[in-house]
């Protein structure tokens, strides 16, 4: 679906990575573990608030992966504002693995499979492969610009901007970077913002053109 926009108006998606949890703070591999932000993820998040760092709310539509770290972290930018959770976009789910640190990773008997998988296909055990990590995240992806194309339909004749903003997690934006973005020569570990911090994605004619990060 395609369209054309009013030249007096933009259309984006803002991805912003939740907040400090204890597991970063201890370099856990988790994702399907719903902990909580830590104290200082919230008092980060609140110094880059008032530091004027996040997009304004405006009109946009505005989602989070359902998860408690992102919804504090939506709450704590943006308030008690109606949103819509996305579930496809949570973070990668690590499994029996969950919680655990590389070094305690590395004593498992499954680790050097894995760690030497070159086809994506090997799974943490009760957990996801990079494949069907991807391939999830490829379907929420998917859901999300379709919603913002309905934002971009809405606002065709006002002038106004289309904005749609997402809470989400590390791996899930660096897996949609990649999407987006499949000619830019960068590592799957490089799209990953910083907790608190994320990317701008610019449209034309629904079609991702630029990014900026915050």
């Amino acid at each position: 679906m395609s369209m054309t926009l009013n030249k007096n108006r933009k259309s984006y998606i803002h991805f912003i990575r939740h907040g400090l949890t204890e597991g970063n703070l201890r370099r856990w591999y988790y994702g399907s573990t719903d902990i909580p932000l830590a104290p200082e993820g919230f008092a980060a998040l609140e110094s880059l608030r008032d530091a004027g760092i996040y997009p304004p709310l405006g009109d946009a539509d505005c989602y989070t992966s359902g998860m408690l770290r992102t919804e504090q972290t939506f709450q704590t930018i943006y308030g008690d504002v109606p949103h819509k959770a996305l579930p496809l976009m949570k973070e990668m789910n690590f499994g029996t693995c969950e919680c655990k640190t590389f070094d305690e990773l590395k004593t498992m008997d499954f680790f050097d499979d894995w760690i030497n998988d070159k086809s994506g296909t090997i799974a943490y055990p009760s957990g996801d492969s990079i494949e069907s990590f991807g391939a999830r995240i490829r379907q929420g992806l998917a859901e999300l610009r379709g919603l913002h194309r309905m934002k971009e339909l809405s606002h065709r004749h006002s002038g106004k901007d289309a904005v749609s903003i997402l809470v989400c997690h590390g791996g899930v934006i660096a897996a949609s970077m990649e999407i987006l973005f499949p000619q830019v020569q960068t590592t799957f570990w490089e799209w990953i913002p910083d907790p608190g911090h994320g990317y701008t994605v610019y449209f034309e004619e629904s079609e991702p053109i630029k990014y900026e990060t915050f």
